[in-house]
């Protein structure tokens, strides 16, 4: 199971779910060079390398986990390389959908001032894969906030019409980083989730 945090870049964001779960998955929580307080590599400059980057370090099919900015990178991870990804868990995506349409907050301006050390391109513009999501058909979890002002619950609708095997979960909240602060709850949801899949395909 791989955890990929957002723009911050550190995989221990995931830290108090990864706690809550069965001690016999094997759990890789990733930092993500280049964004927030990690170190660049010289092999990554847009989101595009970190994407090839990680499929590199990814040695076998895996429940991939992705929050805000790792959400994007994991939805990416599923188009380009769908041999490494069995199940897809997104929480409060915050790129490959136009946002701006959907009234989101653009967190950049802010995420400069509080992390000068990233790289450039952490804030550059990403594509729009609305129209390419349709191709990935393993399971598919979406977890969001009701009032996240940074990815408003009308993006989840928008994958969710799209990804033909998703199942979109609610939490009422305006918290963008429930996956930790709600950990009990959220680490339920993904337990249920892959547990659910496991079982219909055993």
């Amino acid at each position: 199971m791989t955890f990929l945090p957002g723009a911050a870049g550190l995989g221990s964001f995931w830290a108090p779910m990864v706690e809550r779960l069965p001690a016999t998955w094997h759990v890789r929580p990733f930092d993500l060079p280049g964004l927030g307080t990690v170190a660049p590599d010289p092999a990554v400059s847009s989101y595009g390398d970190l994407v090839e980057y990680l499929s590199r370090k990814i040695t076998e099919p895996t429940v991939l986990v992705g929050q805000s900015m790792g959400g994007f990178v994991a939805l990416q991870l599923a188009l380009r390389h769908p041999h490494l990804v069995t199940h897809l868990a997104l929480f409060v995506v915050t790129g490959g959908v136009n946002m701006a349409n959907h009234g989101a907050f653009d967190w950049r301006q802010d995420y400069m001032a509080t992390h000068p050390q990233a790289q450039p391109w952490a804030c550059a513009p990403v594509p729009d894969l609305i129209e390419d999501v349709g191709a990935i058909a393993i399971p598919t979890l979406l977890v969001w906030a009701t009032r996240d002002v940074l990815s408003p619950l009308s993006v989840a609708h928008a994958l969710a019409a799209k990804i033909r095997n998703a199942s979109l979960v609610t939490f009422d909240s305006d918290d963008h980083w429930m996956a930790r602060t709600h950990a009990d709850d959220t680490a339920a949801v993904l337990r249920e989730f892959i547990n659910l899949r496991r079982r219909r395909r055993g």
